[in-house]
């Protein structure tokens, strides 16, 4: 059962980070999740994070992400290594008063610092100090105008939708112009629609003031069009960072690419069945063109409409696989069909 077309080498990797160029560092870094002996935790963490990017940190849940955004922002300790911004180790919670570096600041997924009581004016006004009024007042409209939210400047907290609160909690946290902002799961509570609008205005404000965003996920595809890096968590370890092309296009393993996404990876004897050197591969759903033929090798066993697109599953006598088609009502179920892979990732 050959299917295999010649497809194309994995694309080179993309140079990431530069140590020189590096914002932040973290190196050969260590936290248990509790003080039990056998505790899972962070293990062994390297990576850095450069000035002006969008760098989301994925993984499922249980994996340390959001122990990994409070780490950096210093709210807790560091068990070994170390965290470092601009060449200075980052505070833990028992070497300051206030904990968190003064050059973060962080946004929670439950909006902990709004006060649910108060305009969204004065929650974001709130931040900047009254020895200048004036200019308090013009940095306080600035950062309102830079979310779209001068409209709700009067109403309380506790009126707002999901996404309206994360767009006030945001302008808070930037008003006092921070190099950093943390995100903990800053789209989990807004819809899709508001989701993308608002990471096309995030993505604006990088642009324009040079902001550093390093956010949690553990839905990649909230993310990978916003983020220029991805740090992907597994068991508290990284199992890959890079880009989101690079990453998408030559996952290094099975778990990334299926948390990139619904990918068919294949064992070696799997890989065989379709004419691929026997080795682990992953065949992203879309990799996968369908041809209708009355002797082909695999029939289609259920279709499931995603919108603008199809998402079928199709089988032979050994094999399952998912593909994605763009062309709606194409095809029936029980019809047969042969197959044509157009490119692979060796894992």
């Amino acid at each position: 059962m050959s299917c295999l077309k010649n497809y194309p080498s994995p694309i080179s990797p993309i140079k990431v980070h530069e140590e020189s160029d590096s914002l932040l560092v973290v190196s050969n870094l260590f936290r248990k999740f509790s003080e039990k002996e056998d505790s899972r935790g962070l293990k062994e963490l390297n990576f850095t994070i450069e000035a002006g990017q969008v760098t989301a940190i994925i993984g499922e849940s249980g994996s340390g992400k959001s122990t990994l955004l409070k780490l950096i922002y210093g709210l807790i300790k560091v068990d070994e290594g170390e965290i470092v911004f601009r060449g200075e180790r980052v505070k833990g919670p028992h070497e300051k008063l206030i904990p968190g570096h003064d050059s973060m600041r962080m946004v929670s997924q439950h909006f902990d610092d709004l006060n649910t009581y108060a305009n969204v004016w004065d929650n974001v006004a709130s931040r900047l100090s009254n020895t200048d009024l004036a200019k308090k007042e013009h940095q306080t409209q600035k950062a309102l105008e830079r979310l779209k939210i001068s409209q709700l400047k009067g109403q309380r907290i506790a009126d707002l939708s999901g996404g309206e609160k994360q767009r006030v909690a945001i302008a808070r946290a930037l008003i006092t112009e921070p190099e950093i902002l943390l995100m903990d799961e800053p789209f989990n509570q807004i819809d899709s629609a508001f989701r993308d609008q608002l990471q096309s205005d995030m993505r604006q404000i990088v642009n324009e003031t040079g902001l550093t965003v390093i956010l949690v996920s553990h839905d990649p595809g909230e993310v990978m069009g916003l983020a220029d890096n991805l740090v992907i968590l597994h068991n508290g370890t990284i199992a890959a960072q890079g880009s989101p092309v690079y990453l998408y296009q030559n996952p290094p393993s099975a778990y990334v690419a299926r948390m990139l996404t619904k990918s068919n990876v294949l064992s070696p004897k799997e890989a065989g069945l379709l004419g691929i050197e026997e080795k682990h591969v992953a065949i992203h759903p879309e990799w996968i063109k369908l041809y209708a033929d009355p002797v082909g090798d695999f029939k289609i066993e259920r279709i499931i409409y995603r919108g603008f697109y199809e998402e079928i599953i199709i089988a032979s006598d050994e094999l399952n696989l998912r593909v994605y088609q763009m062309a709606e009502g194409k095809w029936k179920a029980g019809q047969l069909l042969k197959i044509e892979i157009i490119r692979i990732a060796l894992l």
